[in-house]
């Protein structure tokens, strides 16, 4: 059994996660890894902290997932994501396949299940019964008013901005997609290795708030540690990603897709500098593996780290830019057979 060190987020405020094409009106509903590590290496750097030449503090982060708590004193049921399949779910009860789709996070204790090789749903549908909106839990999750057991919520709220400080121009409306979490629920994070610099950092973050549209009071929350035990098989020939990852080289690639069983998604990171008087300026962009994506393993190994930080930096603008633009794409992996 492996025993995770993670950090719990207690959120607030709303939350708004911008998505690749940065919409207002559209809120992704957990935070990837990268977003996370550049945040907290942002914090260090403010309160003066000497950050290392290749932008490795140290640690290495999971992204943000989901865990239900009915109330501060009661126990918390973690989440983490459902592991990409190269085929489809195999159900005695083919009218289960819309409700089996939905599905996208599992708890930790079914996790385990998974991880030693347990198929989720074969012809004896075992845990279909378990499913509960897009959560697959033995745990009962309460229901809301209209019935609904979604425990992070999305509500859309309109704003409205003006151009000109005289009012002359027309008010235009806008629309925001924040995110709200019911009773105590909130988002947590694995840590893998030296915490001091992180739980420092972390500090300043839970008051200056995460995600986008912190000068409005989004994205502020209380934080505390936990551990969270997962029981991995001994051995195993593939691994699964619990953060975004970035290969080291082609040959990694090359070799971490060497298996009929590989199965994974990815998206594009890039955005805007955020550090004065670089705010106009873009990253260049990468691809990163996501989450729940499973790649083949060679070692025995228990969780492994995999991947590389990469710089970001644009060097074709008129501006030096004075500093590194981290881009964290070291993953924590778990074994899977």
């Amino acid at each position: 059994m492996a025993t995770l060190k993670i950090y719990k987020l207690h959120f607030t405020a709303p939350l708004h996660i911008s998505d690749q094409h940065d919409d207002l009106d559209n809120s992704q509903k957990i935070i990837q890894s990268d977003t996370l590590y550049a945040a907290l290496m942002s914090c260090l750097a403010k309160q003066g902290e000497s950050l290392p030449d290749d932008g490795d503090l140290g640690f290495t982060v999971s992204s943000l997932f989901p865990y239900f708590q009915k109330d501060k004193d009661s126990t918390p049921v973690y989440f983490l994501p459902i592991p990409m399949q190269t085929r489809q779910a195999e159900l005695a009860d083919v009218s289960m396949a819309k409700k089996v789709k939905k599905v996208q996070w599992v708890d930790s204790v079914i996790y385990s299940s998974i991880l030693s090789g347990e198929s989720l749903f074969d012809r004896t549908d075992k845990y279909v019964s378990n499913i509960q909106e897009s959560y697959l839990t033995t745990f009962e999750l309460p229901e809301d008013i209209n019935g609904s057991k979604e425990f992070v919520m999305s509500e859309v709220s309109q704003r409205v901005t003006l151009k000109s400080r005289t009012g002359e121009e027309d008010a235009k409306p806008f629309y925001v997609d924040k995110i709200l979490f019911r009773h105590h629920a909130g988002l947590y994070f694995i840590a893998e290795g030296d915490t001091a610099l992180l739980e420092k950092a972390l500090q300043l973050l839970s008051m200056e708030g995460i995600g986008t549209d912190r000068n409005v009071g989004y994205g502020f929350f209380e934080y505390t540690a936990d551990t969270l035990s997962i029981d991995l098989p001994d051995s195993a020939n593939h691994q699964l990603s619990l953060s975004l990852f970035i290969p080291e080289s082609e040959e990694q690639l090359a070799t971490l897709m060497n298996s009929e069983q590989v199965a994974y998604d990815f998206m594009r990171r890039g955005g805007w500098i955020t550090t004065y008087p670089y705010m106009t300026l873009r990253k260049n962009a990468i691809y990163g593996f996501l989450p729940g994506s499973v790649f083949r393993k060679d070692e025995d190994q228990a969780t492994t780290i995999v991947g590389k930080i990469v710089d970001l930096k644009p060097e074709t603008v008129d501006v030096e830019i004075a500093h590194h633009v981290w881009r964290n794409g070291r993953a924590i992996m778990l074994p899977i057979k």
